[in-house]
């Protein structure tokens, strides 16, 4: 899952030019946002509640050309809420591009 980092880092990098903390800035807000939508996913009880968090996680890998995401936010849609093994795989693709240090 090294591409979805490598990817994003990309579109980062050519959104922020030469300043690094607002790469750090701006790449600790899309994970923090699409852990916000995975928490979502893990507790919706419904479809629609489903749907809307996977739909958001979507639209915000999309924003930044997370291709991998949006896959899985795809599967997601196309699943049952609380699928466990989409969450597994969606927490771990955020779990590949966590920010460190």
């Amino acid at each position: 899952m090294a591409y979805l980092g490598d990817a994003i880092d990309a579109h980062l990098a050519a959104a922020t030019g030469d300043d690094p903390a607002l790469f750090r800035e701006l790449r600790a807000a899309f994970v923090e946002s699409a852990r916000r939508q995975l928490d979502l996913l893990g507790r919706s009880r419904c479809d629609g509640n489903w749907q809307m968090a996977a739909m958001r996680l979507k639209s915000l890998a999309a924003t930044f050309h997370a291709e991998e995401l949006m896959t899985l936010a795809d599967l997601a849609m196309q699943g049952a809420p609380g699928e466990p093994a989409v969450l597994r795989r969606i927490a771990a693709a955020l779990d590949s591009i966590e920010p460190t240090g």
